[in-house]
């Protein structure tokens, strides 16, 4: 089986003039659960080969056992380094795609036209759709086929408010991943800041941060009977 998984192109903070794009534990985490099991993994990007590494997400304090596997690994670095162009991939050639988080989905992702129309397609074609933290924010302008928002009157998770507080970008960051899936009709839930959690809804599955990562990839790997 074929899994896709998109990352951010994005790496600055709003205004800020600090860096941001993707969080590696969100990366790592799902690639190894996905690649543990067996599945072909294509990375992508909207404008592809290395997307940014949010810095934050490197620190020490910041590492797990999947972050620490992925700096040993050179053959997932190098595909990391050379991602696809987004526009270039191809529903068709997959089973299930995966969105990591971080912030910079926020800026790019959640606009871009060929990640909404990827998704459409995705969806419409009954195919598992997976996003984890900041992701989720990604399904803002995407719809189902009879127009209606992907994620009305469905279970989702994703970064709340109250860890966007935490972390202090609350007036940063463009829209608030919480509120947005809200406002699109979505039935929003949510564990304590910082635990896991992670929701399934049809083929659709949300995390709500970063700790989340595995056990939504463990969710997509279910509906793939994985």
């Amino acid at each position: 089986m074929k899994i896709l998984m998109v990352l951010t192109s994005h790496n600055q903070l709003g205004n800020t003039g600090k860096p941001t794009g993707f969080w590696l534990e969100e990366f790592a985490a799902p690639y190894y659960v996905f690649r543990d099991a067996g599945l072909n993994i294509t990375l992508a990007s909207p404008k592809g080969g290395q997307p940014p590494l949010d810095p934050k997400s490197d620190e020490p304090d910041a590492q797990t056992d999947d972050t620490r596997r992925f700096r040993s690994d050179d053959a997932a670095q190098k595909l990391l380094a050379n991602t696809e162009k987004l526009e270039n991939v191809r529903v068709v050639d997959f089973d299930a795609v995966f969105y990591p988080g971080g912030h910079g989905p926020l800026w790019d992702l959640a606009e871009d036209k060929h990640s909404i129309k990827l998704l459409e397609q995705f969806w419409a074609a009954g195919k598992p759709v997976a996003a984890v933290c900041h992701a989720p924010g990604v399904l803002r302008h995407v719809t189902k086929p009879d127009g209606s928002p992907l994620v009305k009157g469905k279970r989702v998770t994703g970064f709340t408010n109250s860890e966007e507080e935490g972390v202090g970008l609350t007036a940063i960051v463009p829209f608030l991943v919480e509120d947005e899936l809200k406002k699109a009709g979505g039935l929003f839930e949510r564990t304590d800041d910082w635990g896991e959690y992670a929701v399934v809804d049809g083929h659709l599955v949300t995390g709500q941060n970063p700790a989340s990562s595995t056990i939504a990839a463990e969710e997509l790997l279910k509906l793939l009977n994985l």
